[in-house]
């Protein structure tokens, strides 16, 4: 395994911000604040970085939509075929009478991705929509 070498760096914040930062680590069962703020770190780092990155990454486009919408269905399938090569699955769930929610698992370079999350979350219809990613470390 390879040797890390660690860095200490100090952080100033208002008190507030502190304790409701202490209060999320608490609740998500960190042991202390130096593993909050790598994985803080990271994410920032990930975010920043993926969109013109060439490394395959894989991840999940959410939508929430009313399926009622006309023509959105359609429009749905088209996309998701133009794309076939990015989606490794597809859940579909009844929330109610009207709404939808579709989970769609990707696999690719981000910015396909981003292109086919972009295309499915600004079609009329979709009432909420997020694309996730993860690298492939």
């Amino acid at each position: 395994m390879e040797d890390k070498k660690l860095t200490r760096f100090g952080v100033s914040m208002d008190e507030k911000l502190l304790q409701s930062f202490d209060h999320i680590i608490e609740e998500k069962g960190y042991q202390n604040r130096s593993e909050a703020v790598r994985d803080l770190v990271r994410d920032a780092i990930f975010q920043h970085s993926w969109a013109n990155n060439t490394d395959i990454v894989a991840g999940a486009i959410l939508l929430f939509y009313n399926h009622h919408q006309n023509k959105l269905l359609n429009d749905m399938m088209t996309i998701q075929h133009d794309y076939h090569e990015t989606i490794i699955s597809t859940t579909h769930i009844h929330i109610d009478h009207h709404n939808c929610l579709e989970l769609i698992v990707v696999k690719g370079i981000p910015a396909d991705l981003r292109a086919l999350s972009d295309k499915l979350i600004t079609l009329k219809g979709v009432l909420y929509g997020k694309l996730t990613a993860s690298p492939l470390v």
